[in-house]
């Protein structure tokens, strides 16, 4: 099976490849930024499902990932921010040296300079897969790539899949984790202004406290009816926990702490 397109085709092909008498070999083609240096790596295959994101899916890696920053020239600009959102991501839980080199390069990425694109992706596909080596399954470390996703998740499962792209919710998922963590106000700052930079939105949807915990209440990080957040320390420095200041998510969501 050959994957050829985006983050949806990727995931539905390695996920027809998994199911496919016990499993067949597939190639991983991406053509979106999102693509690229996310979810073609890693193994993860996966569909919606009406109760909520990736709920019915396998682990099933992928023989190889081709990637061929050439298809990015024709890719619309909203696709592109929102691809953005995860690379942002992976400077925010675990490298702060590539979180300033994005400060400083995110004009050169918009415009889709080819060699700063490259460099981009290189770094992101090897932070994943760096935490996919020690933990291929999720019953660890790897869990720290969720960043924001517990917030974003539930966004796009409230507002619909695709009114906003699962970057556009991530992006106001990593603002809101980054609020719950309780860093210093000057890395939720930083990461505010390199989201807004790249043309993201930085705060949530309008959404009731009811709709809030019945979406995160799906997420697959919850144990015991406990919700668990990808939370910062400090700018790259990522974990998860259940222990969280209950008043801040109360304050984030409407949700009573």
């Amino acid at each position: 099976v050959i994957a050829l397109g985006g983050g949806v085709v990727g995931d539905i092909a390695g996920f027809a490849a998994a199911c496919y008498m016990r499993g067949v070999a597939f190639i991983q083609v991406p053509t979106s930024l999102l693509a690229q240096v996310d979810s073609s790596v890693g193994g993860k295959t996966g569909v919606n499902h009406e109760k909520g994101k990736n709920l019915i899916g396998a682990f099933h890696q992928p023989r190889a990932v081709l990637i061929d920053t050439d298809t990015l020239s024709t890719l619309p600009a909203r696709e592109l921010k929102a691809g953005l959102a995860e690379v942002i991501k992976y400077g925010a839980i675990c490298d702060t040296t590539f979180f300033a080199w994005l400060e400083s390069n995110m004009d050169a990425l918009l415009e889709k300079d080819p060699q700063t694109l490259a460099y981009a992706i290189q770094r992101s596909c090897e932070l994943k897969a760096e935490v996919v080596s020690e933990d291929e399954r999720e019953s660890g470390r790897r869990a720290i790539l969720n960043f924001g996703h517990t917030f974003g998740h539930a966004i796009e499962r409230c507002q619909g899949y695709g009114d906003w792209l699962h970057g556009e919710a991530v992006a106001a998922g990593m603002v809101m984790a980054a609020r719950l963590s309780g860093i210093p106000t000057g890395d939720v700052s930083r990461l505010e202004a390199l989201l807004g930079a790249a043309g993201l939105p930085i705060e949530p949807p309008d959404l009731t406290s009811e709709r809030w915990l019945e979406a995160m209440g799906m997420d697959k990080k919850v144990q015991q009816k406990k919700l668990r957040f990808v939370l910062l320390q400090s700018l790259g420095d990522a974990y998860v926990s259940a222990d969280y200041d209950e008043s801040r998510l109360s304050a984030l969501t409407g949700v009573p702490d």
